[in-house]
Protein backbone atom coordinates (compact mmCIF):
# COMPACT_ATOMS: atom_id res chain seq x y z
CA UNK A 1 0.00 0.00 0.00
CA UNK A 2 1.51 3.29 -1.07
CA UNK A 3 1.45 6.33 1.15
CA UNK A 4 1.42 9.97 0.19
CA UNK A 5 4.61 11.96 0.57
CA UNK A 6 4.68 14.03 3.77
CA UNK A 7 3.62 17.61 3.31
CA UNK A 8 6.37 20.08 4.11
CA UNK A 9 4.85 22.80 6.28
CA UNK A 10 8.07 24.52 7.35
CA UNK A 11 8.14 28.31 6.87
CA UNK A 12 9.73 29.64 3.69
CA UNK A 13 12.51 31.28 5.70
CA UNK A 14 13.54 27.87 7.03
CA UNK A 15 13.66 26.53 3.46
CA UNK A 16 15.92 29.39 2.39
CA UNK A 17 18.20 28.85 5.40
CA UNK A 18 18.37 25.10 4.70
CA UNK A 19 19.22 25.70 1.05
CA UNK A 20 21.91 28.24 1.86
CA UNK A 21 23.46 25.89 4.42
CA UNK A 22 23.31 22.94 2.01
CA UNK A 23 24.95 24.98 -0.74
CA UNK A 24 27.70 26.10 1.62
CA UNK A 25 28.36 22.60 2.96
CA UNK A 26 28.86 20.92 -0.43
CA UNK A 27 30.50 23.76 -2.38
CA UNK A 28 34.07 22.89 -1.43
CA UNK A 29 33.68 19.26 -2.42
CA UNK A 30 31.97 20.21 -5.70
CA UNK A 31 34.83 22.53 -6.64
CA UNK A 32 37.51 19.94 -6.01
CA UNK A 33 35.58 17.19 -7.81
CA UNK A 34 35.11 19.51 -10.79
CA UNK A 35 38.85 20.09 -10.98
CA UNK A 36 39.50 16.37 -10.62
CA UNK A 37 37.01 15.44 -13.36
CA UNK A 38 38.64 17.99 -15.67
CA UNK A 39 41.80 15.97 -15.19
CA UNK A 40 39.94 12.79 -16.23
CA UNK A 41 38.82 14.62 -19.37
CA UNK A 42 42.46 15.64 -19.91
CA UNK A 43 41.37 19.27 -19.85
CA UNK A 44 42.83 22.18 -17.83
CA UNK A 45 41.36 22.65 -14.32
CA UNK A 46 39.36 25.73 -15.32
CA UNK A 47 37.33 23.61 -17.78
CA UNK A 48 35.89 21.69 -14.84
CA UNK A 49 35.18 24.89 -12.90
CA UNK A 50 33.45 26.49 -15.91
CA UNK A 51 31.31 23.37 -16.41
CA UNK A 52 30.43 23.33 -12.70
CA UNK A 53 29.27 26.96 -12.65
CA UNK A 54 27.37 26.58 -15.93
CA UNK A 55 25.64 23.44 -14.66
CA UNK A 56 24.71 24.84 -11.25
CA UNK A 57 23.39 28.18 -12.49
CA UNK A 58 21.57 26.94 -15.61
CA UNK A 59 19.89 24.02 -13.87
CA UNK A 60 18.94 26.15 -10.86
CA UNK A 61 17.21 28.55 -13.26
CA UNK A 62 15.60 26.05 -15.65
CA UNK A 63 15.55 22.53 -14.17
CA UNK A 64 12.77 20.63 -12.44
CA UNK A 65 14.43 18.64 -9.66
CA UNK A 66 14.84 20.25 -6.25
CA UNK A 67 17.93 18.20 -5.46
CA UNK A 68 19.89 17.62 -8.68
CA UNK A 69 23.44 18.99 -8.81
CA UNK A 70 24.62 19.38 -12.40
CA UNK A 71 28.36 19.29 -12.99
CA UNK A 72 31.00 17.19 -14.72
CA UNK A 73 30.62 13.45 -14.18
CA UNK A 74 33.29 10.79 -14.24
CA UNK A 75 31.68 8.92 -17.14
CA UNK A 76 31.16 11.95 -19.40
CA UNK A 77 34.68 13.20 -18.64
CA UNK A 78 36.17 9.84 -19.60
CA UNK A 79 34.12 9.71 -22.81
CA UNK A 80 35.22 13.26 -23.66
CA UNK A 81 38.87 12.32 -23.18
CA UNK A 82 38.53 9.32 -25.47
CA UNK A 83 36.60 11.32 -28.05
CA UNK A 84 38.98 14.25 -28.19
CA UNK A 85 41.93 11.89 -28.52
CA UNK A 86 40.27 10.23 -31.53
CA UNK A 87 39.07 13.43 -33.22
CA UNK A 88 42.15 15.56 -32.60
CA UNK A 89 44.28 12.97 -34.36
CA UNK A 90 42.21 13.28 -37.55
CA UNK A 91 43.53 16.69 -38.58
CA UNK A 92 45.89 17.70 -35.78
CA UNK A 93 43.43 20.09 -34.11
CA UNK A 94 44.05 20.86 -30.44
CA UNK A 95 42.16 18.70 -27.99
CA UNK A 96 40.83 21.78 -26.18
CA UNK A 97 39.24 23.08 -29.39
CA UNK A 98 37.79 19.68 -30.24
CA UNK A 99 36.45 19.30 -26.69
CA UNK A 100 34.67 22.66 -26.81
CA UNK A 101 33.05 21.68 -30.11
CA UNK A 102 31.96 18.29 -28.73
CA UNK A 103 30.40 19.86 -25.62
CA UNK A 104 28.59 22.44 -27.73
CA UNK A 105 27.26 19.72 -30.06
CA UNK A 106 26.13 17.80 -26.98
CA UNK A 107 24.19 20.83 -25.77
CA UNK A 108 22.56 21.32 -29.17
CA UNK A 109 21.55 17.65 -29.31
CA UNK A 110 20.02 17.95 -25.84
CA UNK A 111 18.00 20.96 -27.00
CA UNK A 112 16.93 19.12 -30.15
CA UNK A 113 15.80 16.15 -28.04
CA UNK A 114 13.85 18.51 -25.77
CA UNK A 115 12.20 20.14 -28.78
CA UNK A 116 11.20 16.71 -30.12
CA UNK A 117 10.00 15.75 -26.61
CA UNK A 118 12.24 12.70 -26.38
CA UNK A 119 12.10 12.54 -22.60
CA UNK A 120 12.17 8.75 -22.68
CA UNK A 121 15.56 8.79 -24.39
CA UNK A 122 17.42 7.30 -21.44
CA UNK A 123 15.24 4.18 -21.52
CA UNK A 124 17.05 3.05 -24.66
CA UNK A 125 20.05 2.19 -22.48
CA UNK A 126 19.13 -0.87 -20.44
CA UNK A 127 20.00 -0.68 -16.75
CA UNK A 128 22.17 -3.84 -16.79
CA UNK A 129 24.17 -2.32 -19.64
CA UNK A 130 24.49 1.00 -17.82
CA UNK A 131 25.66 -0.69 -14.62
CA UNK A 132 28.11 -2.88 -16.50
CA UNK A 133 29.45 0.14 -18.36
CA UNK A 134 29.80 2.10 -15.10
CA UNK A 135 31.63 -0.84 -13.46
CA UNK A 136 34.16 -1.15 -16.26
CA UNK A 137 34.51 2.62 -16.60
CA UNK A 138 35.25 2.97 -12.88
CA UNK A 139 38.23 0.64 -13.27
CA UNK A 140 39.51 2.51 -16.31
CA UNK A 141 39.28 5.83 -14.44
CA UNK A 142 40.88 4.46 -11.27
CA UNK A 143 43.79 2.93 -13.17
CA UNK A 144 44.27 6.23 -14.97
CA UNK A 145 44.54 8.01 -11.61
CA UNK A 146 47.25 5.71 -10.22
CA UNK A 147 50.12 7.77 -11.78
CA UNK A 148 48.82 10.93 -10.04
CA UNK A 149 48.46 8.97 -6.82
CA UNK A 150 51.98 7.51 -6.93
CA UNK A 151 53.91 10.25 -8.73
CA UNK A 152 54.42 8.17 -11.87
CA UNK A 153 54.50 9.37 -15.48
CA UNK A 154 51.01 9.74 -16.91
CA UNK A 155 49.51 6.81 -18.79
CA UNK A 156 47.71 7.30 -22.09
CA UNK A 157 44.74 5.60 -23.67
CA UNK A 158 41.78 3.72 -22.22
CA UNK A 159 42.63 0.10 -23.09
CA UNK A 160 42.97 -1.54 -19.68
CA UNK A 161 45.69 -4.12 -20.52
CA UNK A 162 47.68 -1.32 -22.17
CA UNK A 163 47.25 0.93 -19.12
CA UNK A 164 48.35 -1.84 -16.76
CA UNK A 165 51.40 -2.52 -18.97
CA UNK A 166 52.37 1.16 -18.91
CA UNK A 167 52.07 1.20 -15.10
CA UNK A 168 54.14 -1.96 -14.75
CA UNK A 169 56.92 -0.49 -16.91
CA UNK A 170 57.15 2.64 -14.79
CA UNK A 171 56.61 1.01 -11.37
CA UNK A 172 60.28 1.52 -10.45
CA UNK A 173 59.71 5.30 -10.51
CA UNK A 174 57.13 5.38 -7.70
CA UNK A 175 57.60 8.45 -5.46
CA UNK A 176 57.17 7.28 -1.86
CA UNK A 177 55.92 10.65 -0.57
CA UNK A 178 53.28 10.93 -3.31
CA UNK A 179 52.14 7.35 -2.78
CA UNK A 180 52.00 7.80 0.98
CA UNK A 181 49.99 11.02 0.62
CA UNK A 182 47.54 9.41 -1.81
CA UNK A 183 47.04 6.25 0.24
CA UNK A 184 46.52 8.27 3.42
CA UNK A 185 43.90 10.41 1.68
CA UNK A 186 42.15 7.28 0.37
CA UNK A 187 42.17 5.66 3.79
CA UNK A 188 40.68 8.77 5.38
CA UNK A 189 37.97 9.02 2.71
CA UNK A 190 36.90 5.40 3.11
CA UNK A 191 37.08 5.60 6.91
CA UNK A 192 34.86 8.68 6.94
CA UNK A 193 32.09 6.66 5.26
CA UNK A 194 31.62 4.84 8.54
CA UNK A 195 31.67 8.09 10.53
CA UNK A 196 28.83 10.06 9.01
CA UNK A 197 29.44 13.14 11.12
CA UNK A 198 33.01 13.45 9.83
CA UNK A 199 33.15 15.36 6.49
CA UNK A 200 35.91 13.19 5.02
CA UNK A 201 36.17 15.06 1.73
CA UNK A 202 36.59 18.48 3.30
CA UNK A 203 38.94 17.08 5.94
CA UNK A 204 41.18 15.50 3.29
CA UNK A 205 41.22 18.73 1.28
CA UNK A 206 42.06 20.87 4.32
CA UNK A 207 44.83 18.54 5.48
CA UNK A 208 46.26 18.29 1.96
CA UNK A 209 46.42 22.06 1.50
CA UNK A 210 47.92 22.51 4.98
CA UNK A 211 50.62 19.93 4.29
CA UNK A 212 51.32 21.07 0.73
CA UNK A 213 54.49 23.14 1.51
CA UNK A 214 56.06 20.17 3.24
CA UNK A 215 54.90 17.74 0.54
CA UNK A 216 56.15 19.99 -2.27
CA UNK A 217 59.55 20.03 -0.60
CA UNK A 218 59.55 16.24 -0.95
CA UNK A 219 58.68 16.34 -4.63
CA UNK A 220 54.89 15.91 -4.47
CA UNK A 221 53.06 17.65 -7.34
CA UNK A 222 50.19 20.08 -6.71
CA UNK A 223 47.16 21.13 -8.77
CA UNK A 224 48.89 24.20 -10.14
CA UNK A 225 47.59 27.36 -11.73
CA UNK A 226 43.86 27.63 -12.46
CA UNK A 227 43.37 30.34 -15.08
CA UNK A 228 39.69 31.31 -14.99
CA UNK A 229 40.11 34.06 -17.56
CA UNK A 230 41.60 32.35 -20.61
CA UNK A 231 41.61 33.94 -24.03
CA UNK A 232 38.03 33.35 -25.16
CA UNK A 233 37.22 32.13 -28.65
CA UNK A 234 34.30 30.50 -30.41
CA UNK A 235 34.57 26.69 -30.53
CA UNK A 236 36.09 25.69 -33.85
CA UNK A 237 33.86 24.23 -36.54
CA UNK A 238 34.60 20.56 -37.29
CA UNK A 239 36.26 19.81 -40.59
CA UNK A 240 34.41 17.82 -43.25
CA UNK A 241 35.87 14.56 -41.93
CA UNK A 242 35.02 15.42 -38.33
CA UNK A 243 31.32 16.30 -38.59
CA UNK A 244 29.90 12.78 -38.50
CA UNK A 245 32.26 11.48 -35.75
CA UNK A 246 31.57 14.64 -33.70
CA UNK A 247 27.80 14.16 -33.92
CA UNK A 248 28.15 10.46 -33.08
CA UNK A 249 30.25 11.26 -30.01
CA UNK A 250 27.86 14.05 -29.03
CA UNK A 251 24.96 11.60 -29.25
CA UNK A 252 26.87 9.11 -27.10
CA UNK A 253 27.50 11.84 -24.51
CA UNK A 254 23.79 12.75 -24.54
CA UNK A 255 22.75 9.16 -23.89
CA UNK A 256 25.27 8.65 -21.09
CA UNK A 257 24.64 12.01 -19.44
CA UNK A 258 20.87 11.78 -19.64
CA UNK A 259 20.70 8.15 -18.51
CA UNK A 260 22.83 9.06 -15.48
CA UNK A 261 21.02 12.35 -14.86
CA UNK A 262 17.51 10.98 -15.23
CA UNK A 263 18.35 8.07 -12.92
CA UNK A 264 19.50 10.52 -10.22
CA UNK A 265 16.60 12.93 -10.75
CA UNK A 266 13.96 10.21 -10.75
CA UNK A 267 15.38 8.47 -7.67
CA UNK A 268 15.19 11.58 -5.50
CA UNK A 269 11.86 12.66 -6.97
CA UNK A 270 10.34 9.33 -5.95
CA UNK A 271 11.97 9.56 -2.52
CA UNK A 272 10.37 12.95 -1.85
CA UNK A 273 7.12 12.56 -3.75
CA UNK A 274 8.03 15.13 -6.43
CA UNK A 275 6.90 15.20 -10.04
CA UNK A 276 9.34 14.57 -12.90
CA UNK A 277 9.36 16.56 -16.14
CA UNK A 278 11.84 14.75 -18.40
CA UNK A 279 11.58 17.16 -21.33
CA UNK A 280 12.15 20.19 -19.13
CA UNK A 281 15.27 18.56 -17.72
CA UNK A 282 16.45 17.80 -21.25
CA UNK A 283 16.11 21.50 -22.04
CA UNK A 284 17.95 22.55 -18.85
CA UNK A 285 20.81 20.14 -19.56
CA UNK A 286 20.92 21.39 -23.15
CA UNK A 287 21.32 25.02 -22.04
CA UNK A 288 23.93 24.06 -19.42
CA UNK A 289 26.05 22.10 -21.92
CA UNK A 290 25.70 24.80 -24.60
CA UNK A 291 26.93 27.46 -22.17
CA UNK A 292 29.74 25.20 -20.98
CA UNK A 293 30.79 24.47 -24.57
CA UNK A 294 30.80 28.15 -25.55
CA UNK A 295 33.01 28.92 -22.53
CA UNK A 296 35.29 25.90 -23.17
CA UNK A 297 34.05 23.84 -20.23
CA UNK A 298 33.39 20.11 -19.86
CA UNK A 299 30.07 18.27 -20.44
CA UNK A 300 27.76 18.29 -17.42
CA UNK A 301 24.94 16.18 -16.00
CA UNK A 302 23.26 15.34 -12.71
CA UNK A 303 25.55 12.89 -10.93
CA UNK A 304 24.09 10.57 -8.30
CA UNK A 305 26.75 11.03 -5.60
CA UNK A 306 26.67 14.85 -5.60
CA UNK A 307 22.87 14.89 -5.79
CA UNK A 308 22.77 12.53 -2.81
CA UNK A 309 25.20 14.81 -0.96
CA UNK A 310 22.95 17.80 -1.67
CA UNK A 311 19.92 15.92 -0.35
CA UNK A 312 21.81 14.74 2.74
CA UNK A 313 22.95 18.32 3.41
CA UNK A 314 19.29 19.35 3.79
CA UNK A 315 18.50 21.01 0.45
CA UNK A 316 14.84 21.92 -0.06
CA UNK A 317 14.85 23.56 -3.50
CA UNK A 318 17.04 24.50 -6.48
CA UNK A 319 18.19 27.49 -4.44
CA UNK A 320 20.77 25.11 -2.93
CA UNK A 321 22.46 24.75 -6.33
CA UNK A 322 22.41 28.51 -6.82
CA UNK A 323 23.90 29.12 -3.37
CA UNK A 324 26.60 26.53 -4.13
CA UNK A 325 27.53 28.50 -7.25
CA UNK A 326 27.78 31.73 -5.24
CA UNK A 327 29.92 30.03 -2.58
CA UNK A 328 32.20 28.59 -5.27
CA UNK A 329 32.63 32.02 -6.85
CA UNK A 330 33.57 33.45 -3.43
CA UNK A 331 36.01 30.59 -2.86
CA UNK A 332 37.61 31.24 -6.23
CA UNK A 333 37.91 34.94 -5.45
CA UNK A 334 39.29 34.47 -1.92
CA UNK A 335 40.91 31.03 -1.79
CA UNK A 336 42.12 30.30 -5.31
CA UNK A 337 45.76 30.45 -4.28
CA UNK A 338 45.14 27.81 -1.61
CA UNK A 339 43.16 25.57 -3.97
CA UNK A 340 46.05 25.64 -6.46
CA UNK A 341 48.24 24.15 -3.72
CA UNK A 342 46.14 21.01 -3.30
CA UNK A 343 48.43 17.97 -3.77
CA UNK A 344 47.72 15.96 -6.91
CA UNK A 345 47.63 12.64 -4.97
CA UNK A 346 44.73 14.03 -2.92
CA UNK A 347 42.81 14.91 -6.08
CA UNK A 348 43.48 11.41 -7.43
CA UNK A 349 42.25 9.91 -4.16
CA UNK A 350 39.02 11.95 -4.39
CA UNK A 351 38.40 10.63 -7.91
CA UNK A 352 39.15 7.00 -7.01
CA UNK A 353 36.90 7.24 -3.96
CA UNK A 354 34.09 8.76 -6.04
CA UNK A 355 34.15 6.03 -8.70
CA UNK A 356 34.65 3.22 -6.19
CA UNK A 357 30.88 3.19 -5.55
CA UNK A 358 30.49 1.64 -9.01
CA UNK A 359 32.64 -1.34 -7.98
CA UNK A 360 30.00 -2.78 -5.69
CA UNK A 361 29.16 -6.24 -6.97
CA UNK A 362 25.85 -6.05 -5.10
CA UNK A 363 24.52 -4.00 -8.03
CA UNK A 364 24.66 -7.16 -10.16
CA UNK A 365 23.14 -9.48 -7.51
CA UNK A 366 19.52 -9.05 -8.71
CA UNK A 367 20.44 -10.18 -12.24
CA UNK A 368 22.05 -13.33 -10.85
CA UNK A 369 19.10 -13.99 -8.56
CA UNK A 370 16.48 -13.32 -11.24
CA UNK A 371 18.41 -15.24 -13.96
CA UNK A 372 17.93 -12.22 -16.22
CA UNK A 373 20.39 -10.11 -18.26
CA UNK A 374 23.52 -11.59 -16.65
CA UNK A 375 25.38 -11.91 -19.94
CA UNK A 376 24.22 -8.44 -20.97
CA UNK A 377 25.78 -6.78 -17.90
CA UNK A 378 28.95 -8.88 -18.22
CA UNK A 379 29.26 -8.01 -21.90
CA UNK A 380 29.13 -4.29 -21.08
CA UNK A 381 31.92 -4.71 -18.50
CA UNK A 382 34.11 -6.68 -20.89
CA UNK A 383 33.43 -4.22 -23.73
CA UNK A 384 34.80 -1.29 -21.73
CA UNK A 385 37.79 -3.18 -20.32
CA UNK A 386 38.78 -4.81 -23.61
CA UNK A 387 37.80 -2.18 -26.18
CA UNK A 388 38.23 1.12 -24.36
CA UNK A 389 35.70 3.70 -23.20
CA UNK A 390 34.47 4.96 -26.55
CA UNK A 391 34.05 1.67 -28.37
CA UNK A 392 32.83 0.05 -25.16
CA UNK A 393 30.17 2.74 -24.80
CA UNK A 394 29.00 2.37 -28.40
CA UNK A 395 28.90 -1.41 -28.05
CA UNK A 396 26.96 -1.08 -24.77
CA UNK A 397 24.38 1.18 -26.44
CA UNK A 398 24.24 -1.24 -29.38
CA UNK A 399 23.61 -4.11 -26.96
CA UNK A 400 20.69 -2.20 -25.44
CA UNK A 401 19.13 -1.59 -28.84
CA UNK A 402 19.69 -5.19 -29.93
CA UNK A 403 18.04 -6.36 -26.72
CA UNK A 404 15.03 -4.11 -27.39
CA UNK A 405 14.70 -5.25 -31.01
CA UNK A 406 15.14 -8.89 -30.05
CA UNK A 407 12.31 -8.67 -27.52
CA UNK A 408 10.00 -6.85 -29.91
CA UNK A 409 10.84 -8.89 -33.00
CA UNK A 410 10.41 -12.30 -31.34
CA UNK A 411 7.01 -13.62 -32.48
CA UNK A 412 4.88 -14.47 -29.45
CA UNK A 413 1.27 -15.41 -30.11
CA UNK A 414 -1.09 -16.83 -27.49
CA UNK A 415 -4.17 -18.93 -28.10
CA UNK A 416 -6.93 -17.89 -25.70
CA UNK A 417 -9.78 -19.84 -24.14
CA UNK A 418 -12.76 -19.03 -21.93
CA UNK A 419 -11.92 -19.23 -18.21
CA UNK A 420 -14.34 -21.30 -16.09
CA UNK A 421 -17.20 -20.68 -18.52
CA UNK A 422 -17.21 -16.93 -17.73
CA UNK A 423 -16.51 -13.83 -19.76
CA UNK A 424 -12.72 -13.76 -19.30
CA UNK A 425 -10.31 -15.17 -21.87
CA UNK A 426 -6.80 -16.30 -20.90
CA UNK A 427 -4.04 -18.42 -22.41
CA UNK A 428 -5.13 -22.01 -22.99
CA UNK A 429 -2.16 -23.20 -20.91
CA UNK A 430 -4.32 -22.40 -17.91
CA UNK A 431 -5.97 -25.65 -16.72
CA UNK A 432 -9.52 -24.23 -16.44
CA UNK A 433 -9.89 -22.85 -19.98
CA UNK A 434 -11.94 -24.10 -22.88
CA UNK A 435 -11.68 -22.91 -26.48
CA UNK A 436 -15.00 -21.81 -27.97
CA UNK A 437 -16.32 -24.09 -30.75
CA UNK A 438 -15.66 -22.97 -34.33
CA UNK A 439 -13.78 -19.85 -33.16
CA UNK A 440 -10.02 -19.39 -32.68
CA UNK A 441 -8.93 -16.55 -30.40
CA UNK A 442 -5.36 -15.26 -30.90
CA UNK A 443 -3.46 -12.53 -29.07
CA UNK A 444 0.01 -11.20 -30.05
CA UNK A 445 2.00 -10.72 -26.83
CA UNK A 446 4.16 -7.90 -28.24
CA UNK A 447 3.21 -4.72 -30.12
CA UNK A 448 2.88 -5.40 -33.83
CA UNK A 449 5.34 -3.49 -36.02
CA UNK A 450 7.34 -3.98 -39.19
CA UNK A 451 9.99 -6.26 -37.64
CA UNK A 452 7.58 -8.87 -36.23
CA UNK A 453 4.30 -8.55 -38.16
CA UNK A 454 5.02 -11.10 -40.89
CA UNK A 455 6.42 -13.64 -38.41
CA UNK A 456 3.41 -13.29 -36.09
CA UNK A 457 0.87 -13.64 -38.90
CA UNK A 458 2.80 -16.66 -40.21
CA UNK A 459 2.41 -18.17 -36.75
CA UNK A 460 -1.28 -17.23 -36.81
CA UNK A 461 -1.68 -19.15 -40.10
CA UNK A 462 -0.09 -22.19 -38.48
CA UNK A 463 -2.45 -22.03 -35.49
CA UNK A 464 -5.41 -21.60 -37.83
CA UNK A 465 -4.38 -24.59 -39.95
CA UNK A 466 -4.39 -26.79 -36.84
CA UNK A 467 -8.19 -26.39 -36.55
CA UNK A 468 -10.66 -27.83 -39.08
CA UNK A 469 -13.90 -26.55 -37.54
CA UNK A 470 -13.31 -22.81 -37.76
CA UNK A 471 -15.88 -20.25 -38.82
CA UNK A 472 -14.01 -17.23 -37.44
CA UNK A 473 -10.73 -16.02 -36.00
CA UNK A 474 -10.75 -13.33 -33.30
CA UNK A 475 -7.53 -11.32 -33.07
CA UNK A 476 -7.06 -9.37 -29.83
CA UNK A 477 -4.75 -6.38 -30.44
CA UNK A 478 -4.64 -4.97 -26.92
CA UNK A 479 -0.81 -4.89 -26.94
CA UNK A 480 -0.56 -2.70 -30.06
CA UNK A 481 -0.96 1.09 -29.59
CA UNK A 482 -0.65 1.70 -33.36
CA UNK A 483 -0.05 -0.12 -36.64
CA UNK A 484 2.53 0.80 -39.25
CA UNK A 485 2.11 0.25 -42.99
CA UNK A 486 3.97 -3.09 -43.00
CA UNK A 487 1.66 -4.41 -40.27
CA UNK A 488 -1.45 -3.18 -42.11
CA UNK A 489 -0.35 -4.95 -45.29
CA UNK A 490 0.43 -8.15 -43.37
CA UNK A 491 -2.95 -7.99 -41.63
CA UNK A 492 -4.73 -7.49 -44.98
CA UNK A 493 -2.89 -10.52 -46.41
CA UNK A 494 -3.90 -12.61 -43.38
CA UNK A 495 -7.54 -11.51 -43.71
CA UNK A 496 -7.54 -12.42 -47.43
CA UNK A 497 -5.94 -15.80 -46.63
CA UNK A 498 -8.71 -16.50 -44.10
CA UNK A 499 -11.41 -15.42 -46.55
CA UNK A 500 -10.09 -17.88 -49.10
CA UNK A 501 -10.76 -20.64 -46.55
CA UNK A 502 -14.21 -19.38 -45.65
CA UNK A 503 -13.11 -18.01 -42.27
CA UNK A 504 -14.14 -14.57 -41.03
CA UNK A 505 -11.76 -12.27 -39.12
CA UNK A 506 -12.82 -10.06 -36.22
CA UNK A 507 -10.62 -7.72 -34.20
CA UNK A 508 -11.05 -7.01 -30.48
CA UNK A 509 -9.75 -4.53 -27.92
CA UNK A 510 -8.50 -2.00 -30.45
CA UNK A 511 -6.85 1.22 -29.37
CA UNK A 512 -8.27 4.37 -30.97
CA UNK A 513 -5.13 4.86 -33.09
CA UNK A 514 -5.36 1.29 -34.39
CA UNK A 515 -9.06 1.64 -35.22
CA UNK A 516 -8.43 4.90 -37.08
CA UNK A 517 -5.59 3.33 -39.08
CA UNK A 518 -7.76 0.34 -40.05
CA UNK A 519 -10.64 2.56 -41.11
CA UNK A 520 -8.31 4.53 -43.36
CA UNK A 521 -6.80 1.33 -44.74
CA UNK A 522 -10.28 0.11 -45.86
CA UNK A 523 -9.38 -3.59 -45.82
CA UNK A 524 -12.16 -5.36 -47.69
CA UNK A 525 -12.34 -8.31 -45.30
CA UNK A 526 -12.54 -5.99 -42.23
CA UNK A 527 -15.76 -3.95 -42.46
CA UNK A 528 -16.62 -1.56 -39.58
CA UNK A 529 -18.68 -4.25 -37.86
CA UNK A 530 -15.52 -6.37 -37.49
CA UNK A 531 -13.70 -3.53 -35.70
CA UNK A 532 -16.25 -2.57 -33.07
CA UNK A 533 -15.64 -5.24 -30.42
CA UNK A 534 -14.39 -3.78 -27.14
CA UNK A 535 -13.88 -7.18 -25.54
CA UNK A 536 -12.87 -10.65 -26.70
CA UNK A 537 -16.10 -12.04 -25.28
CA UNK A 538 -18.17 -9.71 -27.49
CA UNK A 539 -16.16 -10.69 -30.57
CA UNK A 540 -16.56 -14.40 -29.83
CA UNK A 541 -20.28 -14.00 -29.26
CA UNK A 542 -20.72 -12.15 -32.57
CA UNK A 543 -18.69 -14.83 -34.36
CA UNK A 544 -20.86 -17.65 -33.02
CA UNK A 545 -24.22 -15.98 -33.68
Amino acid sequence: MSTAAPVDTAPATQHVSADLLAGLSISGLLLLEAIAYAGIAEMPPQAGVIGLLAGLLCYAALGRSRYAIVMATSSSSAVLAAGTLALASLDGASRAAVAATMVLITGVLFLLAAGLRLGGLSQFVARPVLRGFAFGLAWVIAIGQVPHLAGLPAVHGDFVPGLVWQLARSAHAVQPWSLGCGLAALALLFASERLRRVPGGLLVIALGIAASPWLVAHGVAVTGRIDLLPTWAWPSMPSRDQWLPSIELGAALVLVLYAESYGSIRTFALRHGDAVDANRDLFALGIANTVSGLLHGVPVGAGYSVTAANDAAGARSRLAGFSSAICILLMLALLLGWIERLPSPVLAAIVIHAVSKSWRLSAFAPYLRWHRDRLLALSAVIAVLAMGILHGLLLAIGLSLVLLLRQLATPRLSVLGRLDGGHDFVDVSHPDTLQPPSVLVLRPEVPLFFANAEAIFALARTRTSERTDLRAVVLSLEESPDLDSTTLESLAEFAAWLEGRGIALRLARLKDGVRDALQRAEIEQLPPVALGHYSVDDAVGASMS
